[in-house]
């Protein structure tokens, strides 16, 4: 049998202690709550600044015991599809009135005004009543506040990337959270829209580089034959904070108590800082040796292993391997030419797989439920098997054959969708599922790949660059609908043919399939030509 990849390394370590052995159940599990809790609040604007249903007080016949819509209110309000108009009304003579003040021949019907007070069909409070959004002209102050939740995340990313690389994993997952946290209580007592909008902003800002910090804390910490496992379990946060917030949101329907529920229990991270252990890789790379080994000790010790002091001593050759490259900057991983191609070509599947997972989730609107608390919690439910599929393809296949199939299937899908009949329901809904459960896939599996793929004392900076890339795809997602206004699948058609490039497109990264993660440039430049030797090694080993 070929000689193992993994010798000699903080690898080898971590299998002969258990690559997923009590210790780092228990801080995965740990760390598996913040990722919950950003994905959660992360998503609370849907619900915050969602739009209600609602039409005119008509002050002659409604009162305060009325219904959204009684019988004689057709004489009163235009109607749209078969709905009433939201802001408009018919104006009213009670001197024309012969039968009853709500008569038709009490309202003028040549004549239409806008109303400022109205009857909402639900108890439901979203900051549409807290600013006065009513009516089409403010809609765009309602949407606006997804854009600037993704904007703040956008601008964030990156900054938090570079200070998880510099001043350690575990304060960026923790401060994050709680500054999050403070700006999100403060922004319920703001009485205005422009001072919600910043608090918004701020709130995004923090808590951006969140997810991927605990997702790379909880990658570093395990072996390489349970990286995968970590990382689809890390990533299936997501889904379980959709899941909590679409609950938490049907329970409540109130946008204060929402942010309440969701916000609060981040205080309890501050904990954290005792908890949990920093990452034992970046303290090598920062030259924390001691901590490193008191961690491996610890590991032992729950793991019920042995660690022998010549295991240890492979720590020190790590640090003296970080000095030979201490002079290694971002700016020269970026001079590489491997490196540089490979960074780029992950930003574009980055790209790709946000706008195809965000872009298939608003579209399912149309194919689910009308309840949307219903719609948004089977949106985050189908995300779950997806990434769970990962746990056990990932390890077999490898990230990228894996990835490159995820995006093949998504293709495959949104093209399918074009030719299925509008009528034949359980058909279509078939179809779009299995798109949305390819592209929740691949965008598990593009975490996992991009994390074994780069040297570690930068593997944070470039997670967080690749994901700051992807909101622009984020931020495309919505304009579909615009090109759907030309033809019905044309959005559609996009998807397909974003998703078939992405798929050769990932073809061209290494295959990281039981390759220890690199930890400088050289080791993540050379991974291909490693990858070959040890399969052409496995071969003559075989005859």
């Amino acid at each position: 049998m070929a000689k193992s990849a993994i010798d000699n390394s903080l690898d080898a370590i971590l299998e002969q202690l258990g690559d997923f052995g009590k210790y780092q159940k228990y801080v995965f599990t740990l760390v598996f709550i913040p990722i919950i809790m950003h994905s959660a609040v992360h998503v609370a604007y849907v619900f915050t600044a969602v739009d209600l249903t609602y039409r005119c007080e008509v002050p002659p016949c409604d009162s305060n015991s009325t219904t959204y819509e009684p019988d004689w209110l057709i004489n009163a309000v235009p109607y749209s599809d078969g709905t009433p108009e939201k802001c408009d009304m018919y104006t009213y003579n009670s001197t024309q009135a012969t039968n009853s003040s709500c008569s038709s021949d009490a309202f003028n019907t040549e004549e239409i005004v806008r109303c400022s007070s109205f009857i909402y069909e639900t108890n439901e409070a979203s900051i549409l009543q807290e600013y006065n959004l009513q009516c089409s002209n403010n809609l765009w102050k309602l949407t606006l506040v997804g854009t600037i939740n993704s904007f703040g995340q956008f601008s964030g990313l990156f900054i938090a990337g570079a200070l998880a690389d510099r001043y350690g994993r575990k304060v960026i997952l923790v401060w994050g959270m709680v500054l999050c946290a403070v700006c999100g209580l403060i922004r319920t007592a703001m009485p205005y829209y422009e001072l919600f909008m910043v608090l918004e902003y701020l709130d995004a800002f923090f808590s951006s580089g969140t997810f991927i910090t605990g997702f790379v804390l909880a990658a570093e910490l395990v072996g390489p034959k349970k990286r995968a496992l970590a990382g689809s379990i890390a990533c299936s946060g997501s889904a379980f904070g959709g899941i909590i917030t679409s609950a938490a949101a049907w329970m409540l329907k109130s946008w204060r108590p929402l942010i309440y529920a969701l916000y609060t229990p981040c205080f309890l991270l501050i904990s954290y800082l005792w908890l949990i252990p920093e990452s034992i890789r970046w303290n090598i790379e920062k030259g924390r040796i001691e901590e490193a080994k008191m961690t491996l000790r610890k590991i032992a010790k729950v793991n019920g292993k042995e660690l022998s002091e010549k295991a240890l001593d492979q720590i020190d050759v790590a640090e003296t391997e970080h000095k030979t490259n201490q002079n290694d900057t971002f700016i020269r991983a970026i001079k590489s030419r491997i490196l540089l191609l490979r960074f780029l070509n992950s930003c574009v599947c980055w790209l790709s797989c946000a706008f195809l997972y965000y872009g298939l989730s608003l579209s399912s609107v149309t194919l689910a439920s009308g309840n949307k608390y219903l719609n948004f919690l089977l949106t985050s439910l189908v995300e779950i098997p997806a990434m769970f599929l990962c746990i056990v393809l990932l390890p077999h296949f490898g990230s990228r054959r894996s990835l490159s199939a995820f995006y093949f299937l998504t293709g495959v899908a949104c093209a399918a969708f074009i030719f299925i009949p509008s009528d034949a329901y359980v058909a279509s809904l078939s179809v779009y599922l299995t798109g949305k459960f390819a592209a929740t896939a691949a965008f598990t599996a593009i975490y996992v790949l991009t994390t074994e793929m780069f040297p570690t004392v930068y593997r944070q900076s470039f997670m967080n660059a690749c994901s700051t890339v992807s909101r622009c795809g984020i931020m495309i997602a919505p304009q579909m609908p615009l090109l759907g206004a030309i033809w019905t699948n044309l959005p559609l058609v996009c998807f397909s043919a974003i998703a078939i490039v992405a798929t050769f497109l990932t073809l061209l990264f290494p295959e990281t399939l039981n390759m220890k993660l690199p930890d400088t440039i050289e080791e993540a430049e050379n991974m291909s030509k490693l990858r070959k030797g040890e399969l052409k090694e496995n071969r003559l080993q075989d005859k």
